[in-house]
């Protein structure tokens, strides 16, 4: 794994902060687009969640933990360094 630059988590069970950008994540999912739908199947739920990620969460979103940039614009900028 640090050959690819990524660090185990090496915080003890019940340190609040290990998930706090996942646990944030899924809080916006819930509240912006899952929470008050009612999907007929579960592809129809898989169908909604991708697009949340793909088309305003990953291009549009700014997150605080990248910069207030969005991962897109992260990634971009990442490339070119």
């Amino acid at each position: 794994m640090a050959h690819h630059g990524i660090t185990c988590s090496m915080s003890r069970s019940g340190n609040v902060w290990d998930n706090a950008a996942m646990e944030s994540f899924f809080s916006s999912l819930k509240t912006e687009r899952t929470a008050r739908k009612v999907y007929r199947t579960r592809d129809a739920a898989r169908a909604d969640v991708f697009d949340y990620i793909e088309r305003f969460c990953n291009p549009k979103r700014r997150h605080s933990t990248l910069g207030y940039l969005s991962p897109v614009e992260f990634e971009e900028i990442a490339m070119l360094a």
